[in-house]
């Protein structure tokens, strides 16, 4: 049996060039948002807090937290 990954919410570690993926998916969910990010365009995370931002308005929100 194939198991898709489209419309799951992928688990991943992030680290300083890159992440890992822990939990096969096709996207994460901005942790100021809310909103679905694709993989492909996932540009903006922190390390130190383990979480991903849509754009680097909700990254720069993040860090005022």
């Amino acid at each position: 049996m194939l198991v898709s990954n489209s419309n799951r919410v992928a688990r991943l570690h992030y680290m300083a060039n890159g992440f890992r993926v822990l939990t096969p998916g096709d996207h994460v969910v901005c942790a100021v948002t809310g909103e679905r990010i694709a993989l492909d365009m996932l540009r903006y995370w922190s390390v130190a807090r383990q979480e991903a931002y849509a754009d680097a308005v909700a990254a720069m929100q993040a860090m005022g937290r």
